[in-house]
């Protein structure tokens, strides 16, 4: 016999806000909201970039070493990893049947992102640090 609580809940109030994995929602915030924080942060990285060309390596290594600068490299860094593992987990959901393999490939995606974001974050702090 079905719940009776169930019963009494519309099919809309059931699923509102959950996916198959029953965190969609907060995929999908994740996403965007890292998307949005990237916009700003990609741009600032251009310009520094384009105003850093063709300078020495002391010099870039001495403006990465200033606060401001290597904390907003830190977070593009974290913000593009997050991002791009999260886009990557969506295809791979989507698309990858197999459930060894799926599960697989998206475990070799975290692992991958947190890895080459540790990465990334240690170079800057090594540079900013001058290490």
């Amino acid at each position: 016999m079905a719940d009776p609580s169930h019963s009494r809940q519309s099919v809309l109030s059931r699923v509102r806000y959950l996916g198959s994995a029953h965190d969609g929602t907060a995929h999908f915030w994740a996403q965007r909201l890292t998307a949005v924080a990237l916009i700003p942060l990609t741009i600032w990285f251009v310009v520094s970039i384009v105003m850093l060309a063709g300078a020495p390596y002391e010099e870039v290594a001495a403006w990465l070493a200033r606060p401001m600068p290597a904390i907003l490299m830190i977070l593009l860094v974290v913000a593009t990893f997050h991002h791009a593992q999260l886009g990557l987990q969506v295809v791979i959901e989507d698309y990858i049947h197999q459930p060894a393999l799926r599960v697989g490939s998206l475990v070799l995606v975290k692992l991958g992102a947190v890895a080459l974001g540790f990465a990334a974050v240690f170079a800057v702090l090594k540079i900013a640090f001058g290490g």
